[in-house]
């Protein structure tokens, strides 16, 4: 079985193309659900926090409101875009089109959040992204993971997968889970 590799910006920009919100982030209920579930995982006000793909800004425009400073990034320029415009009225976010682990803001980070994209990385770019997020957390930062866990043809691995890989790394240590029926959060901290 050969190894799947990242999935790139050309797939994202081709999505973005047909649907403006092609995973209907704005108007989902289940997505609603799930957003409202992140941010009451959450423990405190984040000074500087990161969050690792961003697509079109809905959950950054909440999660800015936790926030004294957000730094948004996402692999495709038209979600860049309409994140933008989508968060224009707070400036405390500032939206980076970047690919992670690639590319990253050099900072320390009292928040950081992957959510709904570790499933698109190979192993090595999961593994380069572990050890980008564990030195550029903040010692009392906390890393929220949230992701999908029903089976896609098109991604890397499973949500569960991304999960297990932080978990089992000896840096990070599990503060709070929750798992629904489509699905996993994890609020990770720093051993």
């Amino acid at each position: 079985m050969t190894a799947k590799t990242t999935l790139e910006r050309d797939y994202f920009e081709t999505l973005y193309d047909r649907a403006d919100d092609p995973w209907s982030f704005a108007s989902s209920a289940y997505e609603r659900e799930k957003y409202d579930r992140s941010l009451a995982a959450l423990s405190r006000r984040y000074e500087r926090a990161l969050e690792i793909g961003c697509s079109i800004g809905v959950f950054t425009e909440r999660l800015a409101k936790h926030c004294g400073e957000l730094i948004a990034i996402d692999i495709s320029e038209r979600a860049v875009r309409r994140a933008r415009l989508r968060c224009a009225d707070q400036p405390n976010v500032r939206i980076v089109r970047a690919s992670f682990p690639r590319q990253s803001p050099p900072a320390k980070f009292d928040l950081i959040t992957c959510c709904e994209v570790g499933y698109y990385w190979s192993d090595a770019d999961l593994a380069s992204a572990r050890d980008r997020i564990a030195t550029s957390l903040a010692p009392d930062g906390e890393l929220l993971l949230v992701h999908f866990l029903p089976h896609v043809d098109d991604y890397v691995r499973e949500g569960d997968a991304v999960h297990e890989a932080f978990l089992s790394d000896r840096r990070f240590a599990q503060l709070d889970h929750f798992r629904a029926d489509r699905y996993r959060l994890d609020v990770l901290t720093l051993r």
